[in-house]
């Protein structure tokens, strides 16, 4: 069973960076096309990104194209497993809230069309950042 843990959130000021994480357990992330997705309090979750199960293809919203990263870093060993990042710069007060990461529901290796949570599931925790001076 896919479990999926982020880590790398926090406090940063307006202008700021960051460097979420996000790792799996159960199986590897080389298999699997990985969203990103962000949910503000009282707010629906949010599509950000996603990368292919190769590394090689990526889809952003357009609120965070340009400002907002992902990548994969394949497996090295069992020792040293597939990682998914999502940097995280220019950040804005608006970007604040709870980070997660996920699989598409069919465990695809590639991204689908629409960054919707419909499409996705096996949902991390996730990691919260906030934005504020």
């Amino acid at each position: 069973q896919l479990q999926l843990v982020e880590s790398g959130g926090g406090l940063v000021p307006p202008g700021g960076s960051l460097r979420l994480s996000c790792a799996a357990s159960g199986a590897s992330l080389d298999a699997y096309a990985i969203g990103w997705f962000r949910q503000a309090p009282g707010k629906e979750r949010e599509g950000l990104s996603c990368v292919s199960s190769s590394g090689a293809s990526t889809r952003y919203a357009d609120s965070v194209k340009g400002r907002f990263t992902t990548s994969k870093e394949h497996a090295k060993s069992t020792a040293v497993p597939a990682m998914v990042y999502l940097q995280l710069n220019d950040l804005k007060p608006e970007d604040s809230g709870n980070y997660y990461c996920a699989t598409t529901k069919g465990g695809s290796r590639w991204c689908p069309g629409e960054l919707t949570d419909s499409v996705f599931g096996s949902w991390g925790q996730g990691t919260q950042v906030t934005v504020s001076s």
